[in-house]
């Protein structure tokens, strides 16, 4: 039975507990909460792949393919992080009490912690948004252009994580005022725009009858260049003074291309960590200490600017998160700065069994 949930839930639950208040309110859309009955196989017609599940109400006895019985309570540190991950195949399940189960599709919540390492850890460095933006205008930034909607099924799902950091560089704050006419229907586009501050007013002719739909502050239009060379499919005219962040067609879809990073699979990175080079993990603290890779180092994304210069250049690294998508990121930042540094391909979900 699917119920709803509020962002209370997420508080003690890695990584959502890096989470401000505003991208949990977010998640909340994408998140699903399910109650199973005492004695009941809560995976039986509910597979895990391609999604995140928590316990976080009930005890909870799964039994693995390698015949192991791992009891999980919802109070446990066990119960903080997915089931299953890095683990054998999940053989069956048994509900030992009442319990409710969190899910969450693996790839948005990836993304989702990459992006708001970026943004909410940004100090004007070369992975930062352009300093001069408020933190009220970065937090707009965050919940429009790249809100959890977008993230998962705008162009910006596409970007290559390793270009988050030049693409918040390359975003403008340009003051509007009322009456002022900020993109026409027909027009060519040649950019992107979200509003920072104030409200608009956007008009289109469909079937000879004149729509009209009113901005605000978060929302965003425009987004019909970012990958296509089409007409403006509106025109849109500001109804106060404010502020919108702009970013222009052409910088986009240079970011578009991935950058260049040295990818390897995992029993190649086991090989070079044998010769000396050292595990790299560049999550969040919780999810590091709950199932590192042997001698790993942690280095959290967010932080990766701050030991620029004091992390040694000796050793050869090799990044990992869980998917490869922040591992990606810091890697670039790291290389550009003259490290040796290699990202474990597809990151921990490629290891499927506990190492």
């Amino acid at each position: 039975m699917q119920e709803n949930l509020d962002i209370s839930v997420f508080t003690a639950l890695a990584p959502f507990s890096s989470f401000g208040s505003t991208r949990l309110r977010e998640l909340l859309e994408y998140c699903h909460l399910e109650t199973f009955d005492q004695g009941s196989d809560p995976f039986i017609g509910h597979p895990l792949p391609g999604q995140s599940v928590y316990l976080v109400r009930g005890e909870l006895e799964v039994v693995y393919a390698d015949g192991s019985h791992v009891l999980i309570h919802a109070d446990s540190e066990r119960a903080r992080h997915p089931i299953g991950k890095r683990q054998p195949d999940i053989q069956s399940a048994t509900a030992l009490t009442r319990i409710k189960l969190l899910r969450v599709a693996d790839d948005l919540l990836d993304q989702m912690v990459t992006w708001d390492q970026f943004l909410y850890h940004a100090d004007g460095k070369a992975s930062a948004v352009k300093v001069g933006l408020s933190a009220s205008l970065k937090t707009t930034l965050y919940s429009g252009m790249f809100s959890a909607e977008n993230l998962s099924g705008s162009p910006f799902a596409h970007l290559p994580s390793a270009n988050i950091g030049k693409l918040l560089a390359k975003i403008e704050a340009i003051e509007v005022w009322d009456k002022e006419v900020i993109i026409r229907e027909g027009d060519a586009g040649d950019c992107y725009f979200l509003i920072g501050r104030g409200r608009a007013q956007a008009t289109r002719l469909q079937d000879g009858n004149r729509l009209l739909t009113g901005l605000k502050a978060g929302d965003v239009f425009g987004e019909e260049v970012l990958l296509s060379d089409t007409k403006r499919t509106a025109t849109v005219v500001m109804k106060s003074n404010g502020v919108l962040l702009r970013l222009k067609m052409h910088d986009f879809l240079e970011l578009m291309q991935e950058p260049m990073l040295h990818r390897i699979p995992y029993r190649d990175a086991q090989q070079k960590v044998s010769e000396g080079a050292v595990w790299l993990d560049v999550r969040h603290p919780p999810e590091y200490r709950y199932d590192k890779l042997p001698n790993a180092i942690n280095v959290p994304l967010k932080d990766v600017h701050n030991v620029l210069g004091t992390l040694s250049k000796e050793p050869h690294y090799v990044a990992y998160c869980q998917s490869g998508r922040r591992s990606a990121a810091a890697a670039f930042q790291l290389r550009q700065a003259g490290y040796k540094v290699d990202v474990l391909e597809n990151g921990l979900w490629s290891i499927p069994v506990l190492q």
